[in-house]
Formats: structure tokens, C-alpha cells, sequence
């Protein structure tokens, strides 16, 4: 799954954290088919406790640590099957745990269930996360970016800059990491979620953040329309402009129309 090409970690987020401001570190999610290769990885931190998915994430994403787990690691199989370490079976497409919790029926839980992206079981063992800019997973086959709407949109617009293409994306409630690292894992393709309830309760995601799980080939080419669109005067923190003021002028600037 991982891709060949390494990159200058370290550049890429120094580049993103001066055009986007983030404020939360950017993060890199790797999938192992043996364990030893997961242990392997420098300056890994192996859990002592039982987690979610989430708070694993968080531990690199909030506190800048290198973790490494396998299925045994993680609470439940809702957690291990979104990253391929536990059975997509029919126990877990059926989700009976959620009835009368987070779905009214059975038929309501088996949908959210089988509409969930994951990783096919079975290849692989183990999984580790780390900042990004510390080239221990070098290259991951992922990375999380946590951004405010504000600075995820400019940063899709970077996306979108050359190449343009309209991403689709979609929303499957709780479980949303399914709809972020789970999707990109399993398809490649940049996906972004609005964290669920879990992901905030245990992962430590804020209120005003969004989650954006890509490739890291996309890095670059995100980096480049952001500083192109810089240039053109769009540009983070996007200053308002004001409800009551004669548009002409700023339309002017942004969009080409004339005052």
C-alpha cells in the first residue's frame, strides 16, 4: 500500500503549518503485514492499555507520539475492522451493539454498518501513526490532516488548483472515521469527515476541526495551488469582509468581476 516515493516530511509541513496556520499536528498512518516491521520503527510506543482507534490517532496528532498497534490493542472490532485488523463478518455488518444506542432498528444499524469504507481483513497486522514531519514512517500510506472548515476549504482549493476534479465525499455518522482514514486507506483517495462523537469523546478532536486523510503524493500538489491562490490574494486567515460594505471592490480582486 505504501508508495515508493519519500518526500522532505519535514518541508511539507513546515509548508502547510506557514500557509494554513494549523494548529494541530499533522500526522502520518501506516499499515503493516508483520508486526515486527510495525516494532521496528523508531522510537515506537507500544500501548499498556486498551484504546480506541481515535485515541491512537490522538496520541500522535495532540501529544507528537510514534505509536504502534495490532487488533489486540483496540477495544472492539468496530475498531480493528475500519483499519483491516479485525473481521468484516457478519457480526460486525450487523452492529446488533448499536440498536437502540445510536439506530432505532436492526435494519437501521446493518445499513451504517455495510455503508462503512474499510480495509479488506486479512493482509495486514499491524498499524502505526506519527507526526509527520519525524520521517519514522517514511513514507506512510496516509496522512491526517485536522483543519478548521476555513482552512480545509482553501486547502481542497489547493487541491483543485491544476487537475481540477469535484470530490465527492460521504457522511456515515458515527463511525466516521470510516469516512476519513478508512476510506483512504482503502482507496487511495483524498477523504474527508466530519469527526463523530467518538473521535472527539476519546481521539481529543475539537469542536471546530474537520479531518482530511490522504495519500501523501497529494501533499505537494496542494502545496502548490495553495501558494498559487496565495499569490492571487487568497490566503488563510480569510478576512471578512463585511455584511454591509459595496462588494464591487473585493469582487474585484477575488473573482475577476468587474466594480
Amino acid at each position: 500500500m505504501s508508495e515508493p516515493i519519500t518526500h522532505d516530511w519535514r518541508t511539507l509541513v513546515a509548508e502547510l503549518n506557514a500557509l494554513l496556520k494549523l494548529k494541530t499536528t499533522i500526522i502520518g498512518m501506516k499499515l503493516f503485514e508483520r508486526v515486527e516491521d510495525m516494532e521496528a520503527v523508531p522510537r515506537i510506543r507500544r500501548p499498556t492499555a486498551v484504546h480506541t482507534t481515535d485515541q491512537v490517532v490522538g496520541m500522535a496528532a495532540r501529544l507528537g507520539w510514534t505509536v504502534g498497534i495490532t487488533g489486540d490493542d483496540l477495544v472492539a472490532n468496530q475498531c480493528r475492522a475500519v483499519v483491516g485488523l479485525g473481521p468484516q463478518d457478519e457480526s460486525f455488518r450487523a452492529g446488533r451493539e448499536f440498536v437502540g444506542v445510536w439506530h432505532a432498528t436492526p435494519e437501521d444499524a446493518r445499513l451504517r454498518q455495510e455503508a462503512l469504507s474499510a480495509v479488506p481483513h486479512g493482509r495486514y497486522r499491524a498499524l502505526a501513526v506519527s507526526p509527520l514531519e519525524a520521517g519514522r514512517l517514511d513514507p506512510p500510506d496516509i496522512c491526517l490532516i485536522y483543519a478548521t472548515p476555513g482552512q480545509m476549504i482553501l486547502f481542497i482549493n489547493g487541491l483543485q488548483w491544476k487537475g481540477y476534479r469535484k470530490f465527492d465525499w460521504s457522511v456515515v455518522g458515527e463511525t466516521a472515521c470510516a469516512d476519513s482514514w478508512g476510506r483512504a486507506l482503502a482507496t487511495g483517495e483524498p477523504s474527508l469527515s466530519l469527526p463523530c462523537f467518538a473521535e472527539r469523546r476519546y481521539g481529543g478532536v475539537p469542536d471546530d476541526e474537520m479531518l482530511m486523510a490522504l495519500p501523501p503524493k497529494y501533499l505537494p500538489v496542494a502545496i502548490e495551488g495553495l501558494k498559487a491562490l496565495a499569490k492571487n490574494g487568497i490566503r488563510y486567515p480569510i478576512p471578512p469582509y463585511g455584511v454591509q460594505m459595496d462588494v464591487r471592490a473585493g469582487l474585484a480582486a477575488s473573482y475577476q468581476v468587474k466594480p
